[in-house]
């Protein structure tokens, strides 16, 4: 697979919490150099990241991040908001206390307030598949493709685990077709790339990617 091929599928992430502006405004002008999917970044940076590519680059960030304990109505807001901002792409986090608790109905009409709140932008649902069993990636994969989110997410890379090639090829399994898969976390060589993308990953969390693109126009 070319590099450019990969790039293409990345959303060139920088979710540090201490990430500074001068940093998001390098992690912009390196995703239009690369041609990478958006840049992933924290909420408190879309309006001026958005100022600052125009129409040159989506613009993703994350909601509920990184614990996706916040009440529904808070999430929303923060969709909203990034939105208005100028977020293309939101990438939430699922209510990992609800999932545990077995309260699938709870579930469902947060991933539909989400959906509701997203409108035609494109919403990713993050299911933090490290913390998950099986039954429960798997009844995930039905709640979020009900709720018509446009992705499912394998992890925040800010828990106890990444991605996962079983996992991805779990997700894409259980998903439908129209439901895409995003791979994040832990994502460190071209191999991982092109391994998660043969297993049915449309979208890779990393900036990992556009680093070493960077390393090889360097040489």
């Amino acid at each position: 697979m070319e590099l450019q091929d990969i790039l293409a599928r990345c959303d060139h992430t920088l979710l540090r919490t201490d990430c500074t502006a001068s940093e998001i405004r390098a992690l912009c002008d390196q995703g239009i150099r690369y041609g990478v999917a958006s840049v992933c970044i924290p909420p408190a940076h879309v309006a001026g990241a958005k100022r600052y590519v125009g129409d040159k680059l989506p613009i993703c960030t994350v909601i509920g991040f990184p614990n996706g304990y916040m009440s529904t109505r808070v999430k929303a807001f923060e969709a909203e908001d990034a939105i208005r901002n100028g977020a293309s792409e939101i990438d939430m986090v699922v209510n990992l206390g609800m999932v545990k608790d077995k309260a699938w109905e709870d579930v469902l009409a947060e991933l539909k307030a989400l959906r509701r709140a997203c409108g035609e932008k494109i919403l990713k649902v993050i299911i933090e598949t490290c913390l998950l069993t099986e039954e429960e990636k798997r009844l995930l994969c039905s709640l979020v493709s009900e709720a018509k989110a446009d992705f499912i997410k394998t992890s925040t890379g800010f828990s106890t685990g990444g991605a996962t090639f079983e996992d991805v090829a779990l997700l894409r399994q259980c998903c439908p077709a129209e439901v895409k898969v995003k791979a994040a976390g832990g994502i460190s060589s071209l191999e991982d790339a092109e391994r998660f993308i043969e297993l049915g990953a449309d979208r890779l969390g990393t900036s990992r990617i556009v680093k070493i693109a960077m390393a090889q126009e360097a040489e």
